[in-house]
């Protein structure tokens, strides 16, 4: 069986085909909206979506050596993110499925991440730190549900860090840059640590790393803004491990792609005699790919959806997911 994917959920839009024997992902195809000054504008990164759709579609295809009529299944992404982004996709996919006359299925965004991860590496079942613009959160499965552990309490880290580098002019998005500069730091200056039990708050410390970019060098406040900001990530990822004696740690989130996290949730888990995992870098980040691959295992699993069930929905937390397709 081959599903076509579609993704939507805020700045990237994309198309992935899959199927359900080696190799599983036959195509993966994104095109990003950079807005020309701020954040994203739901309205114009939606508008981005519905030009880029169907050429995104078309390359998918093309990649995969497939035609529309070898698609058994399309899956797309139901939430959560920018409603306008979710709505053009949303159609888009429902029209797509209609005309081929094949099943639909809405997929949780943030459950995808972790479903591709499974799928690529050798990790079963993983505690999932998923980082992203709008999603910071530590996810593992658990009486038949993906349950959070823990999550932000204001903004996504990589909101966090996209905010900053907008202020410094790094462009969007700004986590590579940060990065690279961050590599250039060798001094520590103080940032409020903000862990609160399994959550954790990035809306302080964005602030006072704004405040010291004023007066210190900018490599020595990326340096420290990446530092503090991971342990607190790597400090709520462990605790999640030993919350539920799992020996797998798994990154998503296009956040992940950050070598320094990647390193500190690394020896995190070697420390524990665990093991990390990382998915490839094409498949960290927002991608229909993952959506399709989530759809066709809930489809296996005999979930199934009529047009009038797939309303997009905002607000779609991670825990509300019945996971039928795992034991």
């Amino acid at each position: 069986m081959q599903c076509l994917g579609l993704e939507g959920t805020a700045h990237t839009v994309g198309a992935g085909v899959v199927r359900d024997e080696p190799p599983f992902v036959l195509s993966n195809v994104t095109r990003m909206y950079r807005p020309m000054e701020g954040g994203i504008h739901p309205r114009d990164a939606a508008n981005h979506h519905a030009a880029e759709l169907l050429p995104v579609i078309r390359d998918a295809l093309d990649d995969a050596d497939v035609t529309p009529g070898d698609i058994d299944l399309v899956g797309f992404s139901m939430g959560p993110g920018l409603g306008p982004c979710l709505r053009t996709v949303a159609t888009a996919a429902r029209s797509l499925a209609l005309h081929l006359d094949v099943p639909l299925v809405g997929v949780n965004h943030c459950i995808a991440h972790l479903e591709i991860g499974r799928a690529l590496t050798d990790a079963h079942d993983p505690v999932l730190l998923y980082v992203s613009g709008g999603n910071t959160q530590v996810i593992a499965f658990l009486n038949g549900r993906y349950r959070v552990f823990g999550e932000t309490l204001d903004i996504g880290i990589g909101n966090c860090l996209d905010k900053f580098g907008r202020q410094m002019d790094m462009g969007f998005p700004a986590g590579p840059r940060i990065e690279e500069l961050a590599r250039q730091g060798s001094r520590y200056l103080e940032l409020p640590y903000s862990v609160k039990g399994m959550d954790v708050s990035f809306s302080g410390i964005l602030t006072a790393a704004l405040a010291l970019a004023d007066d210190m060098a900018l490599p020595d406040v990326c340096y420290s803004l990446q530092e503090t900001c991971f342990a607190m990530l790597t400090e709520v990822t462990e605790r999640a491990m030993a919350h539920t004696a799992k020996d797998e740690v798994l990154l998503g989130g296009g956040v992940a792609s950050n070598h320094r996290l990647q390193d500190m949730v690394t020896t995190m888990a070697r420390a524990r005699d665990a093991r990390c995992f990382v998915p490839p870098g094409d498949l960290l980040v927002d991608n229909g790919a993952m959506i399709g691959w989530t759809a066709l295992l809930m489809h296996r699993a005999g979930v199934s959806m009529d047009v009038a069930s797939t309303k997009v929905r905002q607000r779609f937390r991670t825990d509300e997911v019945d996971v039928v397709w795992r034991d």
